[in-house]
């Protein structure tokens, strides 16, 4: 299976990656634009081979499990729309009452993302990408059904919707149309169907909530999980600085009830995040929920200022809490079914009915409707499972290893009904971020390699969320040198538990984005810890990384990684291209040519190296993807071109 380059493929890939090289530094302000990237040439060199046919077939049926996403209401409660791929991409789709037969309202091959229901509900707001470039239009549908009409779409630029106006006059959203790394505040007209500038200062800005009264509450992000908040009145164009201002802290927030209030969710004054009240005035934190030992993940106010919704994160496992928006006092919910994670979806503005997601390792995630007048619970639509049995499915364990300073490791394993002869080969998956985590729900992608005889593992790192903020930042610039062992102790733990008969399993590793970092870290750095690797749209040099990826994002990353000039010895030394000599076992790298976060260069840097070397190293490339595959063909390659490499490298050859 490996391929290795004669003298004119050799140099055909040498001079794609000079191309990218004399791109960029002639434009220092922007990634190069999608398709431009690489040459046909090396697009056809390393197009995925066709997998077998058997394999395919295992593949497709596994994703055709799948279910829709929580959704949004109706302003009468009486439809949903929500987000489902049953048709091979992200689409939206219409209920019009509980487990009625499901409308498709958007279609084609890019993924398209329901974001905003209009007030009077005959309209909803749409986002579209194209290519896998990560440069979403914002669009407004009829709600039964219609061509889209734009409200904003430019090529190389990034559209977010902020708020639709009470009245429904008025779409509010950002842009980075004006500079890449800086969003723009616009209000769109939808009678007139014209945009207007409100808010134009630099900064990576959002809108995170909005008043009564037309002032704005700005977030303006200042690192990768830190921001700054200020009041912006659009009558008086005055910005007024509120919170963050001159910290790193991590603050979400919104507009409380009483005038001058915020509801803050901060870990600042602990190590988990907790909501707290904020008078603006005083700067004063005053805490709503109890100090919990977990993280609050999230939380939301019902326009209607009865309730506040909110989850906790307890190791991975979300618990779903409310509270009286004006007395804190905890409210009394429903008897609940029993899942791994229940979350909130979408609060009708009467805030009578809050849609509601249950997700669990052996049940497939589903949403139902909250009356919080009669306190029912109603489910509208059922996910699907054709040919597929969820109850079989792997539970996932939560389990722990110990780091080399003893610092125990949770992760989340799933297992199959048993292996023989000798122990079951293992699979470790890092997720990306790294400010992500492992969760223990649904997930067919991870089935499919306990079906073909694998066990599952999904560490959370240190540098993970959900653990706290010292657990979060443990990782941030060169502390990253003294935790990424976590990386090699996981592999060297299994290796020493999991044996049978003195026999150790064999072990691969994968991940995507950091994780795929991570999986290039542990076949370089601490290469022998891994027999085989799979690593999707990793980075290979975080110096070469830091100066390409797209400006939007540079500066946050900056604050996780390190300072380029300052940390440029640190960064060498977490670079896995810095050890590409010690690659012992074989590696497969995955990629989007049109990857804005992690672009191509970084796997056809790492990929040149390797063949150089000869070390056994495949590329496969996808011309319409950017940051991981999204339509339904690429998605079945990548998972079987995965699954495909474990067999053969951990198990054995794949029968055609």
């Amino acid at each position: 299976m490996t391929r290795r380059p004669g003298p004119a493929g050799a140099a055909v890939l040498l001079l794609a990656t000079l191309f990218l090289a004399v791109a960029w530094t002639a434009s220092s302000s922007s990634s190069p634009p999608p398709g431009l990237s690489v040459t046909p040439e090396v697009l056809a060199r390393y197009a995925p081979p066709p997998l077998p046919a058997e394999l395919r077939r295992r593949v497709q049926a596994m994703f055709d499990v799948r279910s829709p996403g929580a959704g949004r209401l109706s302003p009468d409660g009486r439809r949903l729309f929500f987000n489902w791929s049953v048709t091979g991409t992200s689409q939206v789709w219409r209920i019009d009452g509980p487990q009625r037969f499901p409308v498709q309202l958007t279609g084609g091959d890019d993924p398209t993302t329901l974001v905003g229901v209009m007030p009077d509900g005959r309209h909803i707001v749409v986002s579209r990408d194209r290519g896998g470039a990560e440069n979403p239009g914002l669009y407004l549908q009829p709600a039964d059904g219609g061509p889209l009409e734009t409200i904003f779409q430019r090529d190389g630029v990034r559209a977010s919707l902020g708020y639709i106006s009470d009245d429904g006059a008025s779409i509010v959203y950002t842009a980075n149309d004006r500079r890449p790394d800086s969003y723009a505040v616009y209000r769109y007209d939808v009678a007139a169907r014209r945009a207007d500038l409100l808010f134009g200062e630099d900064g990576l800005w959002s809108v995170a909530d909005h008043g009564s009264d037309g002032r704005l509450l700005l977030e303006r992000e200042t690192g990768s999980t830190s921001s700054e908040y200020s009041v912006y009145d659009p009558a008086t164009k005055v910005l007024t600085p509120v919170l963050g201002q001159d910290e790193t802290e991590d603050y979400d927030a919104a507009f409380g009830l009483d005038d001058g209030e915020l509801i803050v969710r901060t870990p600042k004054l602990g190590d988990f995040q907790r909501l707290y009240r904020y008078h603006i005035a005083t700067r004063d934190l005053a805490p709503i929920t109890p100090e919990l030992g977990h993280d609050v993940a999230d939380f939301s106010i019902s326009d209607d200022g009865g309730r506040i919704l909110y989850t906790v994160n307890d190791g991975g496992y979300t618990r779903l809490h409310a509270l009286d928006a004006r007395t804190f006092a905890e409210l009394r919910l429903p008897p609940l079914p029993d899942a791994d994670n229940v979350s909130f979806g979408s609060t009708t503005r009467d805030g009578r009915y809050t849609a509601i997601l249950f997700d669990s390792a052996t049940a497939l995630p589903s949403s139902s409707v909250l009356d919080w007048a009669t306190g029912t619970l109603t489910q509208w639509h059922v996910p699907s499972a054709p040919e597929v049995d969820p109850g079989r499915f792997a539970p996932a364990t939560l389990e722990s290893y110990p780091a080399r300073d003893g610092t125990r490791i949770p992760m989340f394993v799933r297992r199959p009904a048993g292996c023989s002869p000798g122990p079951c080969p293992v699979v470790v998956e890092f997720h990306g971020g790294p400010e992500a985590q492992a969760e223990p729900g649904f997930d067919s992608r991870a089935q499919l390699f306990v079906d073909a005889g694998f066990v599952y593992v999904t560490p959370n790192v240190r540098g993970s969320d959900g653990y706290g903020k010292a657990w979060l930042h443990s990782d941030d610039g060169p502390k990253r040198l003294g935790v990424i062992t976590d990386i090699e102790d996981c592999a060297q733990w299994i290796r020493a538990h999991w044996g049978e008969d003195g026999r150790a399993p064999r072990i691969g590793v994968t991940g995507a984005s950091y994780g795929g970092y991570s999986t290039l870290v542990g076949m370089t750095l601490f290469a022998g810890a891994y027999d085989a690797a799979v690593a999707e749209v990793g980075i290979s040099n975080l110096a070469t990384f830091l100066e390409h990826t797209a400006p939007y994002r540079r500066a946050l990353r900056v604050t996780e990684y390190g300072d380029p000039v300052k940390d440029r010895d640190a960064l060498r030394r977490l670079s896995p291209i810095t050890y590409v000599d010690r690659v012992r076992g074989p590696l497969l790298i995955i990629q989007g040519a049109n990857d804005p976060r992690v672009p191509v260069s970084e796997a056809l840097q790492l990929q040149t190296a390797l063949e150089r070397r000869r070390a056994g190293s495949q590329l496969i490339l996808f011309p319409d993807e950017g940051h991981g595959a999204r339509k339904r063909d690429n998605r079945v390659q990548e998972a079987g071109h995965t699954l495909q490499f474990f067999q053969e490298h951990l198990l054995g050859p794949v029968g055609k």
